[in-house]
């Protein structure tokens, strides 16, 4: 009998749990017995599950989150040994089935809790920990890695291609930012491409993607936008989440030059500009935070 899935925003879905255990017990009866559970912070790309104590299903929620899946596969396993922090550790590839028309991953379950939702006291300290782990990323042999592509919305790739998406979100926008500032930070990082050799990067560093014990760093988890290219999207979090200070050690940490800081800040400030406009496909949850980021960024970030 047919299990229809849940349907959610912007045209995602998610398995209930009972489908997803009756996919584990079909393809990995040796873990039918494990209760299954959704998390308490269901996530955009991919529906999570607990699976007994030490595990953890994801399942992406739309098809173009699906090809991550693949790609967690082949190079968690060797992204790990070579950073300072653990990293999620694929135990199982799950396959399409009559009612999920995706691959799915199961990992080993990594303790923590998102960075957004706990209480850090020294997010100095957190800013350090986490470009120490960017550094030590972005310093990885590249040679052969996956390139940026729509899998991972192009991050690491050029700034070019969210061009007239960013103009567009500027005009939408009107006179609730200042737009001339906004165009003039942006045309500045458009100017200044990426010119070394692909680097490691992560691809989508956010609060919800870093997991923190006892207020500080434990994990970096959902490598799926991972690539080779530019690593300035990896900076965006020094906007997007860090106060002045924080951001200041982290930029530093990082050790990276003043033009992939300025397409950094351009990476946060797309993000900013179309979710505060509302175009299509985004996140209305971070909307509220928007007018804040772009202040920031227009305030720190020459044009």
């Amino acid at each position: 009998m047919a299990v229809d899935l849940i349907r959610l925003a912007a045209g995602r879905v998610a398995p209930p749990p009972e489908l997803v255990r009756a996919m584990i017990a079909g393809q990995f009866p040796q873990l039918a017995e494990l209760n299954v559970q959704p998390v308490a912070r269901p996530g955009w790309d991919n529906a999570s599950f607990r699976l007994g104590d030490d595990l953890l299903v994801r399942l992406p929620t739309a098809e173009h989150y699906a090809a991550q899946v693949a790609i967690e596969q082949q190079w968690l396993p060797w992204l790990a040994p070579q950073l300072p922090l653990p990293i999620p550790q694929p135990v199982a590839f799950g396959q399409p089935t009559a009612d999920f028309p995706w691959p799915w991953s199961i990992y080993r379950w990594l303790p923590g809790a998102p960075a957004d939702g706990a209480a850090i006291a020294d997010q100095n300290g957190l800013a350090s920990d986490l470009a120490a782990f960017l550094t030590a990323l972005h310093k990885l042999d590249a040679h052969g890695g996956p390139p940026p592509c729509r899998r991972n919305f192009h991050r690491g790739g050029p700034l070019a291609i969210y061009d007239q998406e960013t103009r567009t979100a500027i005009a939408v926008l009107g006179a609730a930012i200042d737009g001339t500032a906004a165009l003039a930070c942006w045309q500045a990082a458009l100017a200044t491409p990426w010119t070394g050799p692909a680097r490691w990067l992560h691809g989508d560093i956010a609060p919800d993607n870093l997991l923190v014990r006892g207020g500080r760093l434990a994990a970096v988890i959902d490598f799926g936008g991972c690539a080779v290219g530019d690593p300035a999207c990896d900076l965006a979090i020094a906007w997007r989440w860090f106060d002045a200070p924080a951001r200041r050690i982290f930029l530093d940490g990082c050790g990276l030059d003043a033009a992939t800081i300025q397409r950094g800040a351009a990476w946060a400030l797309w993000k900013a500009l179309i979710v505060l406009a509302g175009l299509p496909g985004t996140n209305p949850a971070g909307r509220d935070q928007c007018q804040a980021i772009i202040a920031s960024i227009l305030a720190e970030v020459p044009g």
